[in-house]
């Protein structure tokens, strides 16, 4: 009985070994720069509501910014969040101890991809017609199918696994909280599709107000993001001070 004990004691402590990761391991500047772009993206689309006011954002899509003047302010918004995503990776990869939780940085920087792609390719307008669609338009769109519904799926299972890590586990609850955000969102906004499509003909147009849901959709990803890179940035402030006063200690005589 004792050395069965002794195992299942053992293995408890493998576990904790294996999920306690070093905070010195986070890398400051990566995340304290996927915070800065995440937020830049917010500030800029932001922007672009009060600087193009002829899109209706009650049923035009936010890519649509990057159509005509001042496009240039959407791609760079786009670029962002891209960069977000890629220095986040970089910033908690080292606290991942998962094959779902590495799987996860993986979807993350096709999502990286997705959202830089949909950046330098801009969206066709909502109400062109199949004749009207161009090639730059359609790589959009591609970008478009691996980067929203990628997101979400990054976001779940990246959050399960810092929850595993004991150095995360004051952030566990508002990273599952944002995590489950992205997808609500995203099923939201395909809710609005299926349901309001239909009484139009299938077309988009001001009947079909997808413009909330999708906005509400790049707040949750941004908010994620954000989320992420903030405790990221705390972990590693008490990872640097915890090293200050063991120094400290290992220097009085």
């Amino acid at each position: 009985m004792k050395a069965v004990t002794s195992q299942h004691d053992q293995a408890i402590a493998f576990e904790d070994t294996d999920v306690a990761t070093p905070l010195t391991a986070i890398p400051a500047t990566s995340a304290r720069l996927s915070l800065a772009a995440a937020a830049t993206f917010l500030v800029l689309v932001a922007a672009l509501h009060v600087i193009k006011p002829e899109f209706d954002p009650s049923w035009r899509f936010i890519s649509e910014y990057a159509i005509g003047d001042y496009g240039w302010m959407m791609v760079l918004a786009f670029l962002s969040l891209a960069l977000s995503c890629v220095t986040s990776f970089i910033a908690i990869r080292s606290q991942i101890g998962t094959t779902g939780g590495k799987i996860g940085l993986a979807l993350l920087l096709a999502v990286a991809a997705a959202l830089a792609t949909a950046g330098i390719f801009v969206m066709d307008p909502i109400t062109a017609s199949k004749d009207e669609l161009t090639t730059h338009g359609n790589l959009h769109g591609l970008a478009s199918m691996v980067g929203i519904p990628g997101l979400p799926i990054a976001a779940v299972l990246i959050s399960r696994s810092l929850a595993r890590n004991q150095a995360w586990l004051s952030a566990r609850r508002s990273l599952r909280w944002t995590a489950h955000l992205t997808w609500i969102t995203l099923l939201l906004m395909f809710a609005t599709m299926a349901v309001m499509l239909p009484h139009n003909d299938g077309a988009f147009g001001p009947d079909v107000l997808i413009g909330w849901p999708n906005r509400l959709l790049v707040g949750a990803y941004s908010g994620w993001l954000m989320a992420v890179a903030w405790y990221a940035t705390q972990l590693n402030r008490q990872g640097s001070w915890t090293g200050v006063q063991q120094n400290l200690v290992a220097d009085k005589p």
